[in-house]
Parts: C-alpha cells; structure tokens; sequence
C-alpha cells in the first residue's frame, strides 16, 4: 500500500495536464509571455526513489510514468530527508539551515522556525515577472500561503485524518470541519483545488503566466489509502520487503536509473 495515496491522485493528473495546456495554448498565442514558461511543482512526500513506475516500482503510476517518458526523469535528485527542510529549500532556493528551517545551534530553528525577512518563497520573487501562484495540499513552512505570495491556496493542516480532516484552510481562511463518510479524501482534494485554480486561471488571467506548487501528503504516515487501493494491491506484497526490494533493483538496472 505504500504510496497507494499518490498513485490515486494520478488519476486527476490527464485533467490537470489538460488545464495546463490550455492555458500554455493562450500563453503561446500572446508575445508578450516570451520566456515566461508556465510552471508546475507536484511535491510527495517522504515518496521512495523506486515507488513510482517510471523509477521501477510495482506501484501502478500509469499518467506519471507518461510525464517521465516524454521528459527527463533525474538520477541524483537529493532532499535534506525531511518534510519542512526540504520544502524551505525548494521555495526559497536556500539550504534551510541558511533560513533557519533546519536546526542551528543557538538559533530558533527546525520546524518552528521563522525565516528571516530577506527569504522570501518563491511566489513573491516571480509576481514581480508577472505570474499567478497557487498553492494546493500540504503547507509546512513558516506563516501562511497568501501572505506569502500565493494567490489562491487550499491548505490541509490536518494530515492525520485522510477521509475527514478537521483543520483547513482556503486563501488563508479556516474551513469547517469535514463530516465522516463524506466520500472526502484529502489527495484526491488536493489534487481537484489545483485544477480548479488553473481552470479559473484560464478563464480570467490568460494573459499571465502561473505558477502551481501542488504538495500531496501521501505517501507520508498515517497510511490511510482508499478501500478499492488496498483491494487492488492486496497480497502483492505477502513475500516481505527483501523480495520487492530485490525486484526493484532489477528493474531500477534494466531502465538505466542506477
């Protein structure tokens, strides 16, 4: 079941790469975009290297697997190995000890830190070229999105509770609760807040280009994926982690990867 969250979102993927292109379709059409590029950040956390298809896992990743095939799929990516660290680094472009993400000795720091002043995230470095940002899924930095440069959010805060969180936010403000057995889940959520932000996009910001940093909890712990995932996957792996993990590796060497 590992990774079995991720793998469900995928399915929301042929609809958010349709979004995408229609609106790179109006960015093509209109000169004054000329090197601004359209730019999209799908983030999983705590993923294993070989979970998804493309990177040799059983794990069914059919639409992402497409997105590898046509593009570049990296060798040596690294992270600090950790979920607020990492996306520090990725927003701010900084290593996170340097924004105080990580822990320093004697400093306020790690988890609970506070960014200097000069650290701004990413979204308000590109406003001034004229983009867009928005923000779906798992947030896990200092402050909140929109005041920090993004233009529509939806933040799930409660990540414990996969089927009905009780913590979220959209544009910064607290949402009610969600009931039990509201058919919600907080990937497939995710994943629907992004393409309803780069369809609204489309229809009133054509002519500016966007940036989307979508940030999926799954994979990480608690490993709450839907029944009908669990059913799909049972008993594939009833012969223990060394026989998936030996079955990885040759794969891994047949695509070339390692």
């Amino acid at each position: 079941m590992i990774g079995s969250g991720f793998r469900r979102a995928s399915r929301a993927v042929p609809m958010l790469l349709a979004v995408v292109a229609a609106a790179a379709s109006f960015a093509r059409a209109d000169d004054s975009r000329a090197g601004r590029p359209n730019v999209v950040i799908i983030l999983a956390d705590d993923l294993g290297f070989s979970d998804l298809g493309c990177y040799g896992g059983e794990i069914r990743t059919p639409r992402l697997d497409a997105l590898a095939a046509e593009g570049v799929r990296f060798t040596q990516f690294y992270n600090t190995a950790r979920c607020w660290p990492s996306r520090a680094a990725i927003l701010t472009g900084y290593y996170a000890q340097q924004v105080r993400r990580d822990v320093v000795p004697g400093v306020r720091s790690g988890g609970r830190g506070v960014r200097p002043a000069w650290a701004k995230l990413l979204p308000d470095r590109l406003r001034a070229l004229g983009y867009r940002s928005y923000h779906s899924g798992k947030w896990h930095v200092d402050g909140m999105p929109l005041r920090n440069g993004f233009d529509r959010s939806y933040y799930v805060e409660d990540l414990g509770r996969y089927f009905h969180p009780r913590v979220i936010y959209e544009d910064d403000r607290r949402l009610p609760p969600v009931a039990p057995g509201s058919g919600y889940y907080t990937t497939v959520a995710m994943a629907d807040h992004a393409i309803g932000y780069l369809a609204e996009h489309a229809r009133l910001h054509r002519d500016q280009p966007f940036f989307l940093y979508l940030a999926f909890n799954a994979p990480h712990f608690p490993l709450q994926a839907p029944p009908e995932d669990i059913a799909r996957y049972r008993g594939k792996y009833d012969e223990g982690w060394e026989a998936v993990r030996a079955a990885r590796w040759k794969r891994v060497q047949k695509m070339g990867l390692v």
